[in-house]
């Protein structure tokens, strides 16, 4: 087993440990393991030293003493990470997953979230008044991350991204001082947060608008044979053509999961999953989804009312963690026909049964905001697609990882260009497609908040010189 040293003398780390409100873990300590796990099973990790912050001031504590002593600073929030940067190797873990209450003011349409909340989190408090926000569609996602890196998820063509309803944030930056981010204070600051990750601070609180939501929507799948995909696959990206608002479908390439509503017999087989989801008036939503529902032969037909916070948790028994992850991500402005006999011909060889491809329905109200009004830029996009390559064996994983980037390669002829920030695994070059127009600014507000870029375990800007 790997030794994790500090450089750090040990009465210096005693000090730092007795001001916590929350413990300090080195290895060897009980939850140390534990609390260096991750969603992401390839990530393997030894920080020299955990901080477990209760509060603002252990937030506070932690990014002072990663500074003066000149540490690898790593950000936890609810752990759902992809790319591994929430926990380093020799440096300092700051875990904020302890830090998870949400506040709703049903009168004034708002939630306060800290920043280890999880979106299951977020919905059984807001879903209590009926209200949500647009977030993402696995319930164990921290709506740090999430948010941080845009966000979207079913309410998007309606409501817009996460950060289009971000209203303020508290953010303590390189400097260990508390800031609130808001379009009226620090303007800047809060332009790159919405979109630019973890690159300016560690967020202690967000503050969200909600909308009224629920509690039952109209949503489920529509389970189709793999050889019918090609078939179906046009039909929904013609069906979303001008389809309104309210209407988000995605489509999800892979082999059957062993769901209950599945006949046993297509358990394993390739499949596509067609997911409708209208968010709106449920009588509405009948006659504007009927095309979907009413094409070809499907296997089973499960859409119809469901709660809202019981669906956001619908995927979560395929996305448990533990197993090894490697993503990859587009953006389109359309599925062409030739990106849909390339998407076809991939799903068919999927390199584990964990494997799957989606589209992501995008465009609507996230679309009518400018390129340059938040970090994010890709409001040009209509889809968003994941390679998400999941499986079990390490022994695997060469096989598995090349055939993402494979399919990556062979995708982007079809592509925009952009991707999104939250599906990059791993330091390829890809922050610059995911910063794209905006690199240049995020730039220079990096250099105003974190000229010596303490904070780069991330999607990493590097600050404008």
């Amino acid at each position: 087993m790997a030794v994790t040293t500090t450089p750090v003398d040990d009465g210096a780390i005693d000090g730092f440990g007795e001001g916590l409100h929350g413990e300090l873990l080195r290895p060897g300590d009980p939850n140390y393991d534990e609390t260096r796990a991750i969603w992401n099973g390839m990530i393997d990790r030894r920080p020299a030293l955990i901080a477990r912050a209760m509060g603002v001031s252990d937030v506070i504590a932690a990014v002072n003493f990663a500074r003066e002593h000149d540490m690898l600073l790593a950000i936890r929030g609810a752990g759902h990470n992809i790319a591994g940067n929430a926990v380093c190797d020799d440096g300092l873990m700051l875990d904020l997953s302890t830090m998870r209450s949400v506040q709703v003011d049903p009168e004034g349409q708002t939630a306060r979230v800290e920043p280890g909340a999880t979106l299951a989190d977020f919905d059984h408090e807001a879903q209590a008044f009926g209200l949500a926000t647009p977030l993402g569609i696995n319930s164990t996602t921290g709506v740090a991350g999430l948010t941080l890196g845009g966000g979207f998820g079913w309410l998007t063509r309606r409501y817009g991204l996460t950060v289009d309803n971000l209203r303020l944030v508290d953010i303590v930056t390189a400097d260990g001082e508390l800031r609130h981010a808001s379009d009226d204070e620090n303007p800047d600051l809060f332009w790159g947060i919405r979109g630019g990750g973890g690159n300016f601070g560690v967020v202690t609180s967000f503050e969200f608008d909600l909308h009224e939501v629920g509690p039952k929507v109209l949503t489920g799948m529509v389970v189709y044979h793999g050889a019918d995909a090609p078939n179906v696959l046009r039909h929904v990206r013609d069906f979303n053509e001008t389809a309104p608002d309210e209407s988000t479908v995605w489509m999800v390439l892979r082999k059957a999961p062993p769901l209950p509503f599945l006949p046993e017999d297509v358990h394993g087989e390739d499949v596509l999953v067609v997911v409708p989801f209208y968010a709106g008036d449920m009588a509405a939503g009948e006659g504007v989804l009927a095309p979907i529902r009413e094409y070809g032969d499907p296997i089973v037909d499960v859409v119809g009312p469901h709660q809202y916070a019981e669906f956001q948790q619908a995927f979560d028994p395929l996305l448990e963690e533990g197993a090894r992850n490697y993503w990859k991500s587009h953006n389109f402005s359309t599925v062409s026909d030739d990106a849909i006999d390339t998407v076809v011909e991939y799903a068919r060889d999927l390199p584990s049964p964990l494997s799957e491809i989606f589209f992501g329905q995008l465009g609507g109200a996230m679309g009518r905001v400018p390129a340059d009004a938040t970090a994010f830029p890709h409001r040009d996009a209509e889809y968003g697609m994941n390679v998400h390559t999941r499986w079990e064996d390490p022994a695997d994983d060469d096989r598995c990882i090349d055939w993402s980037r494979k399919f990556f390669d062979a995708m982007a002829p079809y592509a925009t260009g952009g991707v999104y920030m939250n599906f990059i695994s791993e330091d390829e070059g890809e922050e610059a497609l995911a910063y794209g127009t905006n690199q240049q600014r995020l730039a220079e507000v990096k250099a105003a908040y974190d000229p010596e870029n303490l904070f780069r375990m991330n999607q990493n800007v590097k600050p404008a010189r």
